[in-house]
């Protein structure tokens, strides 16, 4: 068993989700910050790639004080479980994610991560080790499951996100499509790695709703077989 995942992403009008220097861009307006700190705020965990962390040190708590006051009255802490993916333990222990807001933190290593740097983890997170190299996402996300996570948002970044839909654990693809042109061939897309070689093996998507937000477009997708 796993939870339910779905990716959130924002991207330029040509696909690119931050420069080619990894400098973050801001690429929605305000209407859409709400509506991510809405998800961000129903989600039982919000999971990121070590790239994400080293890059934009997120906190990924909720912002809403009405939000975090729906999430005490439901019995819950007023931020979602925040899961970083990092194989070899190189998140810094100073990371805001690590730091800011009440709730769990869960950092997810392989068996190659220093012992060291996993005790020092785990006087600010629990940690959980799965898989040899890199982290196995199948064995997280059942983890996650054991631990009551059913709904899953997964915040970047693009190898990460590329990863899950690599191994086929995406269940829903929410874009907004900012009105900006970034560019660069080297620039991050929302899916990262090294891609599907074949026609057959693409991940086919079924439009939910598009509506427009700020100056963009949101579009919702179910992946096709989940």
């Amino acid at each position: 068993m796993r939870p339910f995942v779905f990716v959130n992403v924002a991207m330029s009008a040509d696909g690119k989700i931050s420069t080619r220097e990894r400098r973050q861009v801001r690429i929605s307006g305000v209407e859409d910050f709400s509506r991510v700190d809405r998800i961000k705020a129903e989600s039982d965990a919000i999971m990121v790639g070590i790239g994400t962390v080293l890059a934009d040190n997120p906190s990924l708590t909720v912002k809403s004080p009405d939000l975090r006051a729906e999430r005490r009255a439901a019995g819950n802490d007023e931020h979602p479980i925040r899961v970083v993916v990092d194989s070899s333990g190189e998140i810094p222990l100073t990371a805001d994610i690590l730091h800011k807001g009440t709730g769990n933190r869960i950092v997810a290593v392989s068996a190659r991560a220093p012992r060291e740097k996993v005790e020092a983890l785990r006087e600010r997170a629990a940690v959980v080790i799965a898989g040899d190299e890199t982290v196995d996402l199948v064995a997280l996300l059942e983890e996650l499951h054991r631990q009551g996570v059913r709904r899953l948002m997964v915040e970047g970044g693009g190898t990460l996100i590329w990863a899950l839909f690599e191994r086929g654990l995406v269940d829903e693809l929410q874009t907004f499509v900012g009105n900006i042109v970034i560019g660069g061939k080297d620039a991050p897309t929302p899916a990262d790695g090294t891609g599907f070689l074949r026609e057959a093996d693409f991940t086919r998507l079924r439009i939910i709703e598009a509506v427009q937000i700020d100056d963009g477009l949101l579009i919702r997708w179910n992946v096709e077989g989940r």
